[in-house]
């Protein structure tokens, strides 16, 4: 066996592993995500339940501009940041007993729902569309 060959088995093995490695770092998130809590449901079934209860609230233009906030997410993780976006922007207006959303409850709901470093995506995002950010300067952390 030539050593060129030998070194492209080597290689491919190793690209092998760390790709499975990536996807099982992502499957086993998914898997933590729907185990259930103290309460018996999921942080899944939680978030799909808070769509379901204000899928009436949302306007088409919220949820376009839901997609434009979550643009610069990658494609193949985009569904899944809308969901846990909705989710926790669902949350917000059931709690504070909203009759429709708001961009301010969309807004709050996205820097609640996404990790500190993302939020300089979305002050990139509001200051492109000419929204004030001041009003969420607590929330953020930029």
């Amino acid at each position: 066996m030539s050593l060129g060959f030998s070194l492209f088995i080597v290689g491919w093995v190793v690209i092998m592993v760390v790709l499975m490695g990536i996807g099982g770092f992502f499957m086993f998130r998914k898997f933590l995500k729907s185990m259930p809590k103290e309460d018996g449901n999921s942080t899944i079934d939680w978030e799909e339940y808070y769509i379901e209860q204000t899928r009436h609230m949302w306007s088409e233009d919220q949820k376009y501009f839901l997609e434009e906030l979550t643009s610069p997410v990658p494609e193949l993780f985009r569904s899944v940041a809308q969901q846990r976006i909705a989710g926790e922007i669902g949350r917000i207006a059931l709690k504070r007993k909203l009759r429709h959303m708001t961009q301010d409850t969309i807004i709050e709901g996205y820097i609640l729902a996404t990790p500190k470093r993302d939020h300089k995506f979305l002050v990139k995002k509001l200051n492109e569309k000419e929204i004030d950010i001041d009003p969420y300067r607590n929330y953020l952390e930029i």
